[in-house]
């Protein structure tokens, strides 16, 4: 009798996605913050996006990327390979960026071929920090681009989230265990 993969000590399980329902619609807040954001030129309204990003899903857009070609007979050139990459922005001061999306539409105004994969936000972010790149650019294409970068983008990648506080300023929380670089 063979034991079944729940069983074995070694078995392994693949992690299933939190957002197997997700229909590709922005977070209700998110959208309020960014929306509001656009109109703000006090910039009063940045902390508001932040915590509102923070703990919000995002669509990452994924493109083919073309690895090997080969030429056949017919001295036509053809795709012999390819792989499936994140998208990194250089910016014309060439500083690097992730790209990430609020909802489909967003996506599909910048790249109807990308595909979305949606992951929470400081995912997103820590993603961002681990490629090098200096920020993670939401709805670059519109119609509310917004950007974090800086302590804001590491904070963000590390779990820690913008909290209101009673003076109404703002602050930072997160668990003792999440360092944030300095």
């Amino acid at each position: 009798m063979t034991a079944s993969p729940n069983e074995r000590p070694d078995a392994r399980r693949l992690q299933g996605s939190e957002y197997v329902d997700d229909d590709g619609s922005a977070d209700r807040a998110l959208a309020t913050a960014l929306a509001a954001d656009a109109g703000d030129a006090t910039g009063a309204s940045y902390p508001v996006v932040l915590a509102a990003l923070a703990t919000a899903r995002l669509l990452v857009p994924v493109v083919a990327v073309l690895g090997e070609v080969e030429v056949g007979d017919d001295g036509l050139a053809r795709d012999k390979t390819s792989d499936m990459a994140a998208v990194l922005l250089t910016g014309a001061d060439g500083r690097m960026a992730l790209l990430a999306f609020t909802d489909l539409t967003t996506l599909a105004a910048w790249d109807p071929q990308a595909r979305p994969v949606p992951v929470a936000a400081h995912l997103a972010a820590a993603t961002a920090v681990q490629e090098g790149a200096a920020a993670l650019v939401v709805d670059v294409a519109g119609p509310h681009p917004f950007v974090v970068e800086g302590d804001d983008l590491v904070r963000i990648a590390s779990g820690w989230r913008p909290v209101r506080l009673d003076d109404g300023g703002w602050g930072w929380l997160g668990s003792a265990d999440e360092h944030v670089a300095d």
